[in-house]
Formats: structure tokens, C-alpha cells, sequence
């Protein structure tokens, strides 16, 4: 018997979610996901002075609010031409990877793990320990996380002179250029952060988890370790949660990181079912608007207007439908280390496929190496040269700045005449991930991995939604314009 059930709205993310589904059997057979908050930074930002887009963009979101304005950075940069100084580059680098490992150790923290600790799982051997560990508000792992979390956001003061919503990143750099002590400062901060996670989060070097390339290293490596990372792979192996949440879309990843010669995480997309990896064209991306509250519009983001129409018969969502040659991607920290590479990643990927597993692996695999690529960033710092270059303003053209942000593919896209902004449009990695139905009738990414999901009885309450759902870090603020 089919029944279709309603969940939401979810706690612990941010912004508004809801998420229909479809059931039979106890099983999910079709999902649609709605993004109920409509926010308008598009329209907003129309006809304001371009600069005026560094000041507004960062508001989007109070959690990942570096990664949009390194978006909107490069998109005024692609429009101006400008050169950005290396000492800017660096520092921008080690904020924006700042946010971003913070934002990783936010979610496995605070958002995933308290699940766990649900009545549901209290007959599993694991529970009390966990429950002790991982309860919201009552667990002593966030006792642990949210002063390290705080001192690592510290690296905001040295070097955005705030966060959220520094006016610091511009594009020929950063206007906080530090002296010796302040990078003393500096890399005594990424050592706590490298501590933490050696002591708390993996219980070992970073070295050694990093030199793990394998599922049956990872295994080998989990047996009789007590770290929090340890404990979640012993969960994820008794509930099987690489059963979960699977599907077989491209995975997509911007590159992010900027060096000399390379960035750290390669652009690039890559097929899961073969390991296939292509190169990555900014003018693949379209957006489909067929089932979201918006007026049809070109396909284009250089030319897509955000006209709202709340009241659309086929409409369910305010998220517009982004796709990658006509169909839909998953981006997050396991496209970016799938990509780039990474062997123990792309062999969960031959073992599991992408599933709720194979995420959060990828997401603190990802933490690690951004550890290590924090302190040679900021060892590279020449002091004696200047972190911002001046560039010309008030050119005409267009521009698309592409960053990746902790939850995935950010994309901005600016149009300017003069010193004003004709058309702006942003596609965040939610937007991908939690896209509603395409004009075909294809579903985004949570659709499709929540299809097959186990709620038994629990209806609403089941908590592998939770899994599921969790398992791509939603952003929902970010997600519609």
C-alpha cells in the first residue's frame, strides 16, 4: 500500500527543508524536496555598484560565508582582469580552508552524529557509549569540538580581519597583510587544529590516516582504535550505512585552492559506475526551473534571469534545478577527493558506491589534508611583499567565479555595464544536491538516494531519512535566490 508522508521541517540545518515522500512497504519509492524560504539575493544585488557585491554576498549564509565572496572575488576578477598578489592567494586560501575544515567538523559533530545517539538505536551495543559521547547538547564530544572549532576560526581575525562577512577578500588579494608575529600566531593556530584532530577526531597521526589507501586499510586501521572517526566506522559497518543513500551520479568538483603552478583539489568530473574521469566545462552548466517557483528563463546562468512566481501549478520548490550537460551532479568533499584522486576515496567508491559511508569519509579525509596544506600555505607567506594588487573598475563584461565551499561546486555569475550589475545569478552546492525535478521529469540527488531507504513503521520519524539526508550536509540558506 502506497502512502506519501511528510518530513520536516529537520533540525540541526541550516535553513528550511522538507522532503515529501512516497512510501510502500515501508520503503521509499519516490521523494521530492522542497526548499521552502525564498531569499532573492539575485534580485537584490541587480543595479547595485559591483563592488557592492563583496559586501552583500557574504551574508548569504553565517557558516560558509568565505567561500561566497571567494566566488564573487573571482567573478569581479574574471570581468576585470586583475592579477591577484601570491601573498593574497595564500591568504585567501588558508580562511577560506579554515571554513571549510570547520564547517566539516560542525557537521560530523553536531549535525550527523547526535543521531546516533537516538532511543532508536538504545538495544545496539555501541549506543550508551555514543549516546554519552555524541547527545546534542548533552555530549561531551561538542564539549571537546567547539573550542577547537573557535580557535581555529581565530585564523578569521589574523587574516579577514572578522567572520562571517569580511570585507577582506578583493580581487587582487586580501587587505590584511600580517606581520611575523601574527603568522607565529598563525601557525600556532593550525597546530592546535592538527592536535585536535590527532588527539579527538582520528586518534593518529595525519601522516598515517592519510597513508591509508584502501576500504580493508581503513578497516585494519579502525580495529581497536577509540577515536571518534573509529567509532563512526564501527557504526557505519554495523548498521551497513553503505546501504544507504547510494546513487550513481557524475561527481563534480570545481577545483579549489589555488597554487602556482596547480590547485590542491583538481577540477574535474568523474562517472562512479567506471572510475571515468573527464575534464570539467563551466558551459555545460545549465538551470532548469520546471518544478521550481520561477518564471521559465533562459538555460544559461550568464543569462538566466530569477523572476519568482509563487504560485506555479507544477512548482514544489524555491531551488531551481542546476544541471551538468542536461543532467544532474553530486558536489560535496566526495567529488572533490574522488576527483583529485585520492585512493582510499576512489576505493570506497569501487566498494560502496556514493553513499552516506563513503561521504562522511570523504568529508574527514578532506579535513586532513586541509591540515597539512594550512601550514604550508602559511609558511609561504613572504612577508615582505604586498597581499593586494589594484585592479581597474568599471569595465563591462561577464564573469563566472567557481569556488568549491565545504558542501561543494559554488558557481557565481555576474554580468557588469560600467560599474553596475546588470544580472547576477548563484547555483550554491545545495542547489545541486537538493535541485527538485528537471523539465524531464528527473530527479536531483537526495530524490534519487533517498529511493530504497528502510523506514519500516517509523514513518516520519525514521532515522535513516536522517542518514540520508545528513549525509550531504545541507546549506538550506545558500541554496535559493
Amino acid at each position: 500500500m502506497t502512502r506519501r508522508i511528510t518530513v520536516g521541517p529537520f533540525n540541526r540545518v541550516e535553513g528550511d527543508l522538507e522532503v515529501r515522500l512516497d512510501l510502500d512497504d515501508g520503503v521509499v519509492r519516490s521523494a521530492e524536496v522542497t526548499a521552502p524560504l525564498y531569499r532573492g539575493f539575485e534580485q537584490i544585488l541587480r543595479g547595485r555598484s559591483a563592488m557592492d557585491a563583496l559586501t552583500l554576498v557574504p551574508r548569504i549564509c553565517g557558516i560558509c560565508s568565505v567561500s561566497q565572496s571567494m566566488a564573487a572575488v573571482a567573478a569581479l576578477r574574471a570581468v576585470g582582469g586583475v592579477r591577484p598578489a601570491r601573498n593574497g592567494v595564500l591568504a585567501a586560501n588558508l580562511a577560506h580552508a579554515a571554513e571549510n575544515a570547520a564547517d566539516h567538523l560542525t557537521h560530523f559533530y553536531l549535525f550527523f552524529m547526535p543521531d546516533f545517539a537516538r532511543d532508536a538505536y538504545a538495544a545496539r551495543p555501541w549506543h550508551p557509549e555514543i549516546a554519552g559521547r555524541f547527545k546534542a547538547v548533552q555530549g561531551s564530544a561538542a564539549q571537546a569540538m567547539l573550542p577547537a572549532r573557535a580557535r581555529l576560526l581565530q585564523i578569521m581575525g589574523l587574516l579577514a580581519g572578522k567572520w562571517p562577512h569580511s570585507l577582506a577578500f578583493q580581487p587582487g588579494g586580501t587587505t590584511c597583510a600580517i606581520d611575523l608575529g601574527e603568522r607565529v600566531q598563525l601557525l600556532s593556530i593550525i597546530g592546535d587544529f592538527r592536535d585536535f584532530l590527532e588527539r579527538t577526531v582520528f586518534g593518529d597521526s595525519l601522516d598515517n590516516v592519510l597513508a591509508i589507501d584502501s576500504v580493508a586499510g581503513l578497516e585494519a586501521w579502525r580495529d581497536g582504535r577509540g577515536s571518534d572517526f573509529a567509532g563512526f566506522l564501527g557504526i557505519a559497518d554495523d548498521l551497513a550505512l553503505h546501504q544507504l543513500g547510494r546513487i550513481a551520479l557524475p561527481l563534480m568538483s570545481f577545483g579549489a585552492y589555488q597554487g602556482d603552478d596547480a590547485a590542491l583539489f583538481a577540477a574535474g568530473v568523474l562517472d562512479p559506475s567506471s572510475a571515468e574521469r573527464t575534464s570539467f566545462d563551466p558551459a555545460a552548466i545549465t538551470e532548469d526551473v520546471a518544478h521550481a517557483w520561477m518564471r521559465e528563463t533562459s538555460l544559461s546562468p550568464l543569462e538566466a534571469d530569477t523572476d519568482p512566481d509563487a504560485d506555479k501549478p507544477a512548482g514544489y520548490s524555491w531551488c531551481k534545478a542546476p544541471r551538468l550537460a542536461g543532467g544532474p551532479a553530486e558536489v560535496g568533499a566526495l567529488a572533490r577527493q574522488a576527483v583529485d584522486g585520492d585512493p582510499l576515496i576512489r576505493d570506497c567508491l569501487t566498494r560502496f558506491g556514493p553513499c552516506v559511508t563513503t561521504r562522511v569519509v570523504a568529508r574527514l579525509r578532506e579535513t586532513a589534508r586541509l591540515a597539512l596544506a594550512m601550514h604550508q600555505w602559511a609558511r609561504q607567506l613572504d612577508l615582505a611583499e604586498p597581499f593586494l594588487e589594484r585592479g581597474e573598475r568599471g569595465r563591462d563584461g561577464t564573469g563566472i567565479g567557481l569556488v568549491e565551499a565545504a558542501r561543494g561546486s559554488l558557481g557565481h555569475w555576474i554580468e557588469l555595464r560600467g560599474d553596475s550589475i546588470r544580472r547576477y545569478q548563484i547555483i550554491a552546492p545545495t542547489s545541486w544536491n537538493f535541485s527538485p525535478r528537471d523539465r524531464d521529469g528527473v530527479p536531483g540527488p537526495l530524490e534519487q538516494a533517498l529511493v530504497g531507504t528502510p523506514v519500516g513503521d517509523a514513518g516520519a520519524r525514521a532515522v535513516t531519512i536522517q542518514h540520508v539526508v545528513r549525509s550531504f550536509d545541507p546549506c538550506m540558506v545558500c541554496t535559493a535566490h
